[in-house]
């Protein structure tokens, strides 16, 4: 049997269990983020207690082709089989359900995420490194609602050439692992132009929090002044692609075929501008207001019909002994590793084409943040499977971790 056999139809079955799940959400962090929330309130008579009101929300999004008695009934019977189910608890019914997720809300969902979701490569994980760099993405994407007038006033519908949406559309921005697929910042927001809420809006908070062993990978879509000083700001690392029409100043060619340039402040022009680009020029200290030293790749990509595009990625790894700009054009390519999280994410956890449950926006945040704890357990799982097997995470079917996950015993969440 092959490394990838034995990973994906033996050992890998054996990382399956409600403890591996336990370490991804414990229980000890849903208890603090319900109390950090304030939804730990002494619980009337038979209402379900919020830790298992969270569980329950995150089974919804592991069956999300079941319905709430059914979800309902895998997490009673599992929790009766451990002993931690308590009979004066009611067993859930839809209306039940219903009410047991409005009296949690979703900040207690969201709080948690921002407590667990953390990376899981580790040095040995195939393709999740360069140097001393973590290599992390940003990315958007957007969840169909339920047509609901709340929903569609909260979220809004987009409009295209022949009117608006079918649905309104919530929109999800992450900063994802490239090695597990893991994302371990979120924001969710309104996906309709006019609510303020696009990508790089959604992503402006995010960006303040990168980790200074990161090296995040952005599209040209993220790209502003004020959020690349933001990113740099925290020290970490960045690989933004820029679009065409910003003026990138050749100050230094290098050997490795990559040149050094500047940033330059929007607020800046005119004379003043020359004068910058001068002062850069000569290697004097820029003020970070104004100018940031950065370090260009371009390369051409051809598509299928033989049309070229000019890529151009900027970056402040500005010593090409550090990272050489054909790894570093290599890394970039590692951006398409979160587009296969977004698919996991919505195809596969949440089903193709699938319209979320909830009728109500703050029901519907909730729903998404437990859909994100739960593809963070899953990617989790698969990571260390993988990384123990010393073989690459992308190896290890996603489809099939999530078969072996719903065929184990209930919806496998620890009590």
């Amino acid at each position: 049997m092959t490394q990838t056999g034995v990973v994906a139809g033996g050992v890998l079955t054996d990382w399956v269990s409600l403890g591996v799940l336990a370490a991804a959400v414990p229980r000890d962090a849903v208890d603090e983020a319900v109390a950090v929330t304030g939804r730990g309130a002494r619980r009337a008579g038979g209402k379900l207690p919020p830790h298992v009101v969270v569980y329950l929300v995150m089974a919804l999004a592991l069956f999300a082709a079941e319905d709430y008695e059914e979800v309902a009934a895998r997490l009673t019977g599992t929790l009766r089989g451990w002993g931690c189910w308590d009979e004066g608890w009611e067993t859930p019914t839809r209306g039940g359900i219903t009410q047991a997720r409005q009296r949690l809300g979703p900040e207690p969902v969201e709080e948690l995420f921002g407590q667990v979701a953390v990376p899981v490569a580790d040095l040995d994980t195939a393709g999740a490194f360069l140097g001393r760099w973590r290599l992390m993405s940003v990315d958007g994407m957007e969840w169909d609602v339920p047509d609901t007038a709340e929903n569609r006033a909260a979220f809004g519908a987009k409009r295209g050439p022949g009117g608006e949406s079918a649905f309104p559309k919530a929109r999800v921005v992450t900063v994802s692992e490239c090695g597990s697929h893991a994302a371990v910042l979120a924001a969710v927001g309104p996906s309709a132009a006019g609510k303020g809420t696009g990508e790089q809006a959604l992503a402006r908070p995010l960006l303040a929090r990168l980790e200074e062993d990161w090296l995040l990978i952005a599209d040209r879509g993220f790209y502003s002044w004020r959020d690349w000083c933001t990113a740099a700001g925290t020290g970490a690392a960045l690989l933004w692609r820029l679009r065409a029409n910003i003026g990138l100043p050749v100050l230094d060619l290098l050997p490795d075929g990559s040149y050094r340039s500047v940033l330059i402040s929007p607020a800046v022009r005119g004379s003043a501008r020359d004068v910058l680009v001068q002062a850069a020029a000569r290697g004097e200290d820029l003020d970070p207001a104004a100018g940031r030293y950065v370090r260009v790749i371009e390369y051409e990509v051809t598509d299928r019909d033989g049309a070229g595009e000019l890529i151009a990625l900027v970056t402040t790894i500005t010593d090409l002994r550090e990272a050489a700009a054909a790894q570093l054009a290599q890394a970039y390519q590692q951006r398409w590793e979160h587009e296969t999280g977004n698919a996991q994410l919505k195809t596969f956890l949440r089903g193709p084409g699938q319209v979320l449950r909830s009728q109500s926006p703050a029901l519907v945040t909730q729903e998404i943040w437990g859909y994100l704890l739960t593809h963070y357990a899953i990617s989790a799982l698969i990571c260390t499977a993988a990384t123990n097997a010393g073989i690459d995470p992308d190896r290890v079917k996603f489809t099939r971790t999530l078969r072996i996950v719903r065929r184990a015993v209930g919806p496998a969440f620890p009590p």
